[in-house]
């Protein structure tokens, strides 16, 4: 399937990748030079995050000044026992899908977030530390936090995600198989998950029906699996250039965007996490260039 230009996005994590291999959103430039770079890529769309000092009216109008329609966002979520970080959660959850609506954006990205010490941060895309009462909890989380955003008249998509408690294709069909789909919604990462040795575009057409929106990404598949075999920690496999723009790994992007079903109109969000260019601008102009061979 060709790739509609006006629902092709982008997450420009390569200004936010840190020296050590994780993400410090402190490192992104201002607003307005995202943008210019962004638009200057050819890129019409960007991943949803309303700065704490706008509201989202003023987020959209700041967007169209360069041409550039709201994309949905993202909303991490962790396993605590601690009552307030938990009512936090909840909160934020609420308040980031009410941007959504506000942005008219009916999709947001749901998924279990990482921690720098966190055990599968140090034992990546294997399934470290599996135990079916922990991911009981994470689908238990997962399923409350998908209501408050349904709330809010927004679909959440569940994103797995490697480090994080649910990561891998198990983990990923336990989920979708015990929330029901009018709760909880597919918004697949093919990178991730191939990256945790998935098989993402069958993933999508044995859960077509829920997938709202996707996220692209390319990436080393051999290291992927070197890395798997050599339990290499997240970051170690990230600096050894596990992701590069669309069209310079090996991932099967074409494959993935065709099983897709026929009639999809969700967003296709082209994500970086560490840019194999020099730098982050460089990146996000060959994410331009391989948007503008989709149309």
């Amino acid at each position: 399937m060709k790739i509609r230009q006006d629902r092709l996005a982008i997450n420009p994590l390569q200004w936010v990748a840190s020296a050590d291999g994780w993400i410090d959103p402190t490192l992104a430039p201002p607003l307005g030079r995202q943008l210019s770079v962004i638009r200057d890529a050819g890129i019409t769309a960007l991943h949803s995050a309303v700065p704490g000092d706008m509201t989202p009216k003023e987020y959209a109008a700041r967007l169209a000044e360069y041409g550039i329609s709201p994309a949905p966002g993202y909303i991490p979520v962790r396993l605590t026992d601690d009552a307030t970080e938990r009512q936090t959660f909840r909160d934020t959850a609420a308040r980031v899908a009410a941007q959504h609506a506000a942005l008219g954006v009916p999709t947001v990205f749901l998924a279990m977030g990482m921690a720098k010490d966190a055990e599968r941060v140090a034992r990546p895309a294997v399934g470290h530390l599996a135990e079916q009462g922990r991911l009981e909890r994470v689908r238990d989380l997962l399923a409350e936090i998908a209501g408050i955003i349904r709330a809010e008249g927004i679909t959440p998509a569940f994103h797995p995600h490697v480090g994080t408690w649910a990561e891998t294709e198990l983990e990923t069909r336990f989920v979708l198989d015990t929330v029901d789909a009018s709760v909880l919604g597919f918004g697949p990462d093919m990178g991730h998950l191939a990256w945790a040795g998935a098989d993402p575009a069958q993933l999508v057409r044995d859960y077509a029906d829920r997938v709202a929106s996707v996220h692209i990404k390319d990436l080393d598949l051999g290291l992927a699996a070197q890395a798997r075999d050599a339990g290499w920690d997240y970051r170690k496999t990230v600096l050894a250039g596990l992701w590069s723009e669309p069209g310079h790994g090996n991932a099967d992007i074409e494959g993935f965007v065709g099983a897709l079903p026929d009639d999809f109109d969700g967003w296709l969000i082209v994500e970086v996490d560490r840019g194999a260019q020099p730098t982050p601008d460089e990146s996000v102009r060959l994410c331009g260039e391989w948007a503008a061979r989709q149309a």
